[in-house]
């Protein structure tokens, strides 16, 4: 479940008539638990409250109180040894009037206390409940959730009685009917309107109840607001209309067309409209409401919520830390202070992926709270603000999230104002609004970014004419302030190549085409990137972006950095790995990172990573290299043989067979071999997939000297006549001149005594990459890789934590998952000389691991790495194996365990460095292995 479907769930319980004996397993229902567990807790299997209530282990305890009871229940509860015990994170008191709630997990103690109808407010407090961690900006912000929930029932409603009205044609009017009533409700609630609840109570009397009149009432307080004051007399508006203002700013100007209601939307609306709309956070509404308007982010809706915090992120080292550095450093100086507030009027924010504005919001809010500290400490508070709106730009591709960004920021100024000058002074000055449009409809790769934000001095070539009705070409204004910097910001779509669609690979030709030939394996957010650089040459300004880390990893790296880096910008600040979380229920969110990049950076570069309970720790560097790395600018190449003294490691065997050489076990029992023909024709075969979930598959093995005993056996005659033919037949020349062989794979590789294993692909969320030790009897095909009789100590060295860090870096990713390499992974893997007690202690390590693992039996290595919610489930022995090798192993690097990965990466590109700078053991070596 995500946030929006679990606060539709609790405001149904909450209207619902009250069921002492049932609320605790409604309420927990409510939250996302399954049948089979409420099931158990009202059998009494899994219940262990011990006074008389619900209690779920490290969830919640419930208890249902006698009428007037409710404190004192809740303070049983809270002194419970039950509760201690089962270690739930809430408390909850009930007696169908009261409603009582306790956080005792988080440390904070927060409390809720409020009338039983009324606890659908404060749903977002339990969200923890169902797996959703949230900042706290969403639990102080459940209306936003609520309000998305209900527009999104309308719409839906709407669509179902207007089919027309979602059409391409016209999905258009419908999105812009839905802004007009986002903004009715806002400002009816915050005396935009003159008096409260102007615009609902007008169509719950004035509409019929059968709701055949809704529209046109609709539509007559639409048309008085595009009308101004000066032309009402003639404009023969119902006197019921004529208390609107002049709204005017496009808003409501254009068609006056309402879709027809059914008395099920009138009823939804009227819901609407008795939420409190003060409460609204436009940072937050913007992200979640734009999903209600597409059909295939609906089922995701309430996901889309991106936190101010992570938002923070991108802008606070981008330019914000250094406004707040300043404002430090100007203390109570008047004339340093008017120059910061002087240079803050000018400062442009642009984001060519905006979205429905989250991050131009958060820019202006804190932009404003900066200035109304200067404000106040020059002894003018309540002065007009001299940051324009305007100077806050962006490029949406799709028009309904454009309108919900211009509206999130005009919402957002009007609350900044309200809030730093009052609501009178925000009031007079608010309407009408302006009609200037600086948020663009269109492709952000395709338009030209120095005309939607001009370098000074340079003018621009339209002028927009309205507000909310945007043309798809750009529209081009000029701004209020000359000069200044300019700063670029957002979180462009990621897609890597192979989910991009013919369009979107066109955008990256048109990019990269003249520059590159490898520009297709490049992800779609790399556009973005190279056009801020491109940018960044014409005027002063500065970028960053959230990406997948796939662009600082892998193949991606040696084609998009250097272009980057040749037009004059260098890394200024780099977060790295971390999750970019939403609101679903039990899911991670996607890894990103952040990239700032600038062509006039500090000496010192900003490096941040996550620390426990998200915060960010930073690091200062000289250099912040494409893998975000604090060192020089290297780009890690394939390597043909390896540049450390470590054992080669080639590609499984490629079968390259059609299924016929390939078996399983009762394809092995169909032959009807005796053991001797076993024995010499059959071999364990793992794919990947079958080596880290322990499947056991099989493969024909026939060396030369034995095919004609095997072509004497029927079953498999016909598989290798099957391989010939189906190599015949291929375009390929190669498995043509393989024909002639078609008893055996391309290769016929197999240990003497063992093969050590790696995965090709593996899960990036495991925390030690799959591999292991087969015997003499088995081999592996393509999908994984192999080291044939080598010693066992290299086995440390890729169950290593060092290891995981560089391959996640420098190979491949595939989708997210580790796309493993020898090439490029294992042949530049920097390990330092290692003397023979180095291998012998990484020997034993290795044992260690391989009896660790043992004494599981069966468990697989699924079994024994999975990662459950974010969690690592490793047998305890076995966490600890991998410990005493990662132990070992980093002393033979630096003569102690490393602090964390950052730490990892930056010896082992120190080292790299180092050893191919000098050409490395690798020359001495002729292992010639190929990907």
């Amino acid at each position: 479940m995500n946030a929006v479907e679990i606060e539709e769930a609790v405001t149904a319980l909450a209207a619902a008539p009250f069921d002492r004996d049932e609320f605790p397993f409604a309420f927990l229902r409510a939250f996302g638990n399954k049948e089979t567990t409420l099931k158990k807790l009202r059998s009494g299997a899994s219940n262990k409250s011990d006074l008389g209530g619900v209690l779920q282990t490290s969830n919640i305890h419930i208890a249902v109180a006698a009428p007037g009871d409710v404190s004192a229940t809740l303070a049983a509860l809270r002194e419970s040894p039950a509760t201690t015990r089962a270690k739930a994170k809430f408390i909850l008191a009930t007696d169908g009037e009261a409603f009582e709630a306790e956080d005792l997990a988080s440390g904070s103690g927060e409390t809720v206390a409020c009338a039983f109808a009324d606890f659908p407010d404060h749903f977002g407090f339990f969200l923890p409940l169902a797996g959703i961690t949230t900042v706290k900006q969403v639990r102080d912000s459940s209306f936003d959730i609520r309000a998305t929930s209900r527009l999104n029932k309308l719409y839906v409603e709407l669509l179902k009685d207007n089919p027309d009205w979602g059409t391409a044609e016209r999905r258009p009017d419908m999105n812009h009917f839905m802004a007009r009533l986002i903004f009715c409700f806002f400002a009816e609630d915050t005396d935009i309107f003159n008096g409260s609840g102007l615009f609902t109570a007008t169509i719950d009397q004035m509409s019929e109840r059968d709701s055949s009149n809704t529209h046109t009432v609709i539509g007559e307080i639409f048309r008085a607001m595009n009308t101004a004051i000066s032309n009402r007399a003639s404009a023969g508006l119902p006197r019921w209309a004529d208390g609107f203002p002049y709204v005017n700013g496009g808003l409501f100007s254009g068609s006056l067309d309402v879709p027809r209601f059914s008395k099920i939307a009138r009823t939804y609306l009227l819901h609407i409209g008795s939420l409190d709309w003060r409460k609204i956070n436009p940072d937050i509404f913007g992200s979640m409401i734009q999903a209600v308007a597409d059909d295939d982010e609906r089922g995701a809706l309430g996901m889309h919520y991106t936190s101010v915090p992570n938002i923070l992120k991108v802008l606070n080292p981008l330019f914000l830390d250094d406004l707040r550095e300043h404002l430090a450093e100007a203390g109570d100086n008047p004339r340093k202070l008017l120059n910061l507030r002087n240079r803050m009027a000018r400062i442009r924010v642009f984001d060519p992926a905006c979205g429905s504005g989250n991050f131009l919001v958060i820019a202006y809010k804190e932009m404003r709270a900066i200035e109304a500290i200067i404000n106040e400490r020059r002894g003018e508070d309540g002065l007009k603000s001299e940051i324009p709106l305007t100077n806050f730009r962006g490029i949406e591709l799709r028009d309904f999230p454009a309108e919900i960004a211009r509206l999130a920021l005009i919402i957002a100024e009007y609350q900044c104002d309200v809030l730093y000058r009052g609501q009178q002074l925000a009031l007079n000055e608010f309407l009408p609004l302006n009609a200037q449009n600086w948020i663009t409809c269109g492709n952000a790769l395709r338009l030209d970014w120095l005309s939607i934000c001009p370098p000074t001095g340079t003018g621009v070539k339209l002028v927009g004419d309205d507000l909310f009705n945007t043309p798809l070409d750009q529209a081009q204004i000029d701004f209020e302030n000359e000069g200044g910097e300019t700063y670029i910001c957002g979180n462009p779509p990621y897609l890597g190549s192979t989910w991009q669609d013919d369009e979107q690979k066109s955008d990256l030709q048109a990019i990269f085409g003249h520059r590159t030939k490898s520009w297709k394996s490049l992800d779609y957010v790399a556009g973005w990137f190279m056009k801020a650089a491109d940018y960044g040459t014409k005027t002063s300004a500065a970028a960053a972006f959230v990406s997948t880390n796939s662009i600082c990893q892998g193949q991606q790296v040696p084609i998009l950095w250097p272009l980057v880096f040749a037009t004059g910008h260098e890394i200024a600040f780099a977060h790295t790995s971390f999750k970019w979380a939403n609101l679903a229920s039990h899911k991670a969110g996607v890894t990103v990172v952040i990239v700032g990049i600038s062509n006039h950076a500090r000496k010192l570069r900003q490096l941040f990573s996550s620390a426990e309970n998200d915060a960010s720790i930073v690091k200062e560097a000289e250099n912040i290299n494409a893998y975000l790395v604090s060192g020089p600018n290297i780009e890690v190449s394939q390597a043909r043989s390896t540049i450390s003294d470590i054992s080669p490691m080639v590609r499984g065997n490629m079968p390259y067979d059609g299924g016929h050489l390939l078996l399983t076990s009762d394809d092995v029992d169909t032959l009807n071999l005796n053991e001797d023909q076993y024995h010499r024709f059959i071999r364990k075969n793992y794919g990947g997939a079958e080596f880290i979930r322990g499947v056991e598959r099989y493969c024909l093995w026939i060396e030369d000297a034995n095919l004609d005993e095997a072509m004497h056996i029927p079953g498999i005659k016909t598989r290798i006549e099957a391989v010939r033919q189906m190599r015949l037949a291929s375009p390929d020349k190669g498995a043509n001149e393989m024909a002639s062989r078609a008893h055996q794979m391309r290769e016929m590789n197999i240990g003497r005594s063992h093969t050590i294993v790696a995965a090709a692909i593996s899960s990036e969320n495991r925390p030690y990459l799959p591999c292991g030790l087969i015997n003499n009897h088995t081999t592996v095909n393509n999908k994984n890789y192999a080291l044939y009789d080598a010693p066992l100590w290299n086995l440390a060295l890729i169950a290593s934590r060092l290891h995981w860090v560089w391959i996640g870096t420098v190979c491949v990713r595939l989708e997210m998952r580790f796309s493993y390499s020898n090439t490029l992974g294992w042949n530049t893997f920097p390990v330092p000389p290692l003397t023979e007690k180095n291998k012998a202690d990484l020997t034993r390590c290795a044992e260690d691991i391989l009896l660790a693992r043992e004494a599981h039996f069966p468990a697989t290595i699924a079994d024994l790495y999975e990662v459950k919610d974010g969690e690592s489930k490793m047998p305890a022995n076995l966490r600890e194996a991998h410990e005493r090798n990662d132990a070992v192993l980093e002393r033979i690097y630096i003569g102690r365990r490393f602090r964390n990965d950052t730490e990892r990466l930056e010896k082992l590109f120190e080292l790299y460095t180092k050893m191919t700078a000098s050409g490395g053991a690798a020359k001495k070596r002729k292992a010639g292995a190929t990907a």
